[in-house]
């Protein structure tokens, strides 16, 4: 596959504020993503665009047996993740943490026999590159689960005009600039594309309306911190004017606030197997 766009952009830039939305992210998201991931059985799992390590903490919270090594580009990121998983004592000698491009992972043949991905792919400009990369540093019978974004589906209800306009600029700049949020719905292709077998996927989704308000709100508050987190690049990039995000905003905050207000957003987590 090849790829002719630009080297992706981070849209929501590593700033403190976004590395803690993303330890945030990880624990509101977390009963869901993990559901259905199972570990058991691996010892050497290597987990590819580890960011903060807000997910590497879940990982060796909930299998106990595992050593993760955490692969990152940005060096910013994996300090971060050095200071957050050394105040968890369970953590402790369990983790390496690597500055490496996934596309060409410092790495031998079989040296892994588990790999965990959670919202990396959107963000590269080569995502069939990665998969091949991490087939390559598995070894025969090891798992991969892939958690990836599928933005065309969130739905905010009442109707938002200036939230779903931002959310269009959001996803065209975060298209033009190298990533793809709509990834999730091609995670079968890839992995088939990629010699991965016994491919499977699931659709997981965040769908909160009056049986559980509180969790509602909880969730559009934390919407809002991910939208804003792109302001900045997309106001610089004349993406959205400043009217827009102000209006977003409003309409989010309404939204909060409405008794009968609907969010909807799903996403996919694949599974394969490496022979």
């Amino acid at each position: 596959m090849n790829d002719v766009k630009p080297e992706a952009t981070y849209l929501h830039g590593f700033s403190p504020v976004e590395q803690a939305r993303l330890m945030k992210q990880a624990r509101l998201a977390e009963s869901t993503i993990f559901s259905n991931i199972d570990y058991t059985g691996a010892r050497r799992v290597l987990e590819v665009g580890s960011g903060v390590g807000a997910q590497t903490e879940i990982l060796l919270r909930r299998f106990p047996d595992i050593h993760v090594t955490c692969v990152d580009l940005n060096e910013a990121q994996l300090e971060a993740a050095q200071q957050n998983l050394a105040k968890m004592p369970w953590c402790q000698g369990r983790y390496t943490l690597l500055q490496a491009d996934a596309t060409n992972l410092p790495f031998s043949p079989r040296e892994f026999d588990a790999a965990f991905l959670c919202w990396v792919l959107e963000h590269v400009p080569s995502p069939a590159r990665v998969i091949n990369e991490v087939r390559r540093v598995l070894a025969p019978g090891s798992p991969v689960y892939i958690t990836e974004v599928m933005n065309s589906s969130f739905l905010l209800d009442p109707y938002s005009p200036n939230v779903w306009r931002y959310w269009m600029a959001f996803n065209d700049f975060q298209y033009d600039s190298g990533g793809d949020p709509f990834i999730g719905a091609k995670l079968g292709n890839l992995l088939l594309a990629g010699g991965y077998r016994d491919v499977a996927t699931e659709i997981k989704t965040f769908y909160f309306d009056n049986r559980e308000p509180a969790r509602r709100k909880t969730m559009i508050a934390f919407w809002e911190e991910l939208l804003l987190s792109a302001a900045d690049q997309l106001l610089e990039a004349g993406r959205v004017t400043q009217d827009v995000v102000d209006g977003m905003r409003r309409e989010l905050n309404d939204v909060q606030n409405d008794p009968n207000a609907v969010f909807f957003y799903s996403f996919v987590q694949a599974r394969a197997t490496v022979y």
